[in-house]
């Protein structure tokens, strides 16, 4: 598979996203230069919808893997065909020209990095949590501030670590913030948060809240998964 290193492969892995994979791939297409597109890759861990007729209808490439957020990633990075990984959750819309700013700092010589992130809400409690995504630390970093780094760097740092069903990708950024410098852009994704207004906002930040020190105390992706389970997913 010949890999083009100036070009970049958006990955998304979706399980049953049928309401919303349509608008991201129309939202992907708008904000960008297509020149500047490899691929959009769409990665279905088993969707039981329309998901995948959705996606192959606005122009994806789909591809299938097992389920799990860490197996869907890192089997859409191992079949990308662009030499720059951009990983997007479902529910996340980047800004206007994205592609441009993360060829620039590609180009830049910053092999890995994010945007800051804002909510499609007008909560003033979420407002708050989002503003420290502008802070270049581990302890604010998230997936669903999307994430683009070289194919080079990705496969350097062993890709995600499937044994993490949840706290996938504070655990990679983990390690890359231990291997390069981590480059926070300018600019703003903009992330649902139906997962907020389902659960209740203050309770579901308490709940990260705890999962993120409990990793920090030493627990392993079992007791993660196990604490996301009781408490978020019941």
């Amino acid at each position: 598979m010949k890999r083009n290193n100036q070009k970049i492969s958006v990955i998304i892995p979706v399980l049953n996203e049928e309401k919303c994979i349509g608008s991201t791939l129309k939202s992907l297409k708008d904000k960008s230069t297509w020149e500047h597109i490899e691929e959009i890759l769409v990665v279905d861990g088993g969707s039981t919808d329309a998901t995948v007729e959705i996606a192959k209808s606005h122009g994806a490439r789909v591809i299938f893997s097992a389920k799990g957020r860490a197996k869907q990633l890192n089997h859409g990075a191992k079949n990308a065909k662009g030499g720059i990984l951009y990983f997007l959750h479902v529910d996340t819309l980047p800004p206007d020209n994205f592609d441009q700013s993360i060829l620039d700092a590609i180009a830049n010589t910053h092999q890995v990095g994010c945007f800051q992130m804002k909510f499609d809400s007008d909560s003033q409690f979420l407002g708050f949590f989002a503003w420290f995504t502008r802070v270049n630390i581990k302890l604010c970093r998230g997936g669903d501030q999307s994430l683009f780094i070289t194919k080079e760097l990705f496969e350097k740092a062993g890709g995600y670590n499937e044994q993490y069903v949840v706290y996938e990708d504070n655990e990679f950024i983990g390690r890359l913030y231990d291997m390069v410098s981590f480059k926070i852009l300018p600019r703003h994704v903009k992330t649902s948060a139906r997962r907020y207004q389902e659960k209740g906002e203050v309770l579901l930040q308490y709940h990260f809240g705890m999962i993120h020190l409990k990793n920090y105390l030493g627990a392993g992706p079992e007791k993660l998964l196990d604490y996301y389970k009781r408490k978020i997913v019941s």
